[in-house]
């Protein structure tokens, strides 16, 4: 399993007093990727530039997807411009993926972040993995989770990240969400305003 299906299956997890955007997801989901390939040195960083290595390809089909859709001539395409290239709509592109492999199956009732038909986790090896991860604290899935909205249980030990590209990739993840939600916002505010001129007198 890779950190964007272990992210994507714990932000699944039912928990009723929370909720995942997909667009947040999306996001966190592109720079989890980024972060495999790192660790899997298909890319290094220079910078925020993101720097092709060999042409290793992942077992893992999301991620091979990824690998293939890496800008490979100078310039070199920045971490934030590959989260809002990558990142759509790559929830549902998960979704789809997990749901094939068997991993979700869809429910009778209640509510999903992907519509009102519910989606549910199997109990699978998968899903247990990411558990485990996520119980452990491991410092990258607890990051991502945590930028999505997802918290873990609070730790006496603040995470450590001994990788500068790493700990990069995170950041530039955390201020896209930022700059998603401040989006979303002044929408809402635009909207109201809109709203409010056609009820005017």
């Amino acid at each position: 399993m890779t950190t964007a299906k272990d992210l994507f299956i714990i932000a699944m997890d039912p928990q009723p007093d929370r909720s995942v955007g997909q667009g947040d997801l999306s996001l966190a989901l592109a720079g989890a990727e980024l972060i495999d390939l790192i660790g899997a040195q298909v890319v290094t960083l220079d910078g925020d530039s993101i720097v092709p290595g060999g042409p290793a390809a992942p077992d893992d089909r999301q991620l091979g997807e990824a690998s293939e859709a890496l800008t490979r001539q100078v310039p070199y395409e920045r971490v934030e411009d590959w989260l809002w290239r990558r990142g759509r709509d790559l929830a549902s592109a998960y979704q789809s993926a997990l749901e094939a492999e068997g991993q979700l199956t869809r429910g009778r009732s209640g509510r999903s972040i992907f519509g009102s038909e519910r989606l549910e986790l199997v109990d699978s090896p998968a899903r247990r993995q990411a558990r485990h991860r996520w119980e452990a604290d491991e410092p990258v899935l607890a990051a991502l989770a945590a930028v999505v909205g997802v918290q873990s249980a609070p730790s006496e030990e603040e995470p450590e990240l001994d990788d500068e590209a790493v700990t990069t990739v995170l950041a530039i993840v955390n201020d896209a969400v930022m700059e998603l939600e401040a989006v979303r916002q002044r929408r809402s505010i635009e909207k109201a305003a809109f709203a409010n001129v056609w009820r005017a007198p």
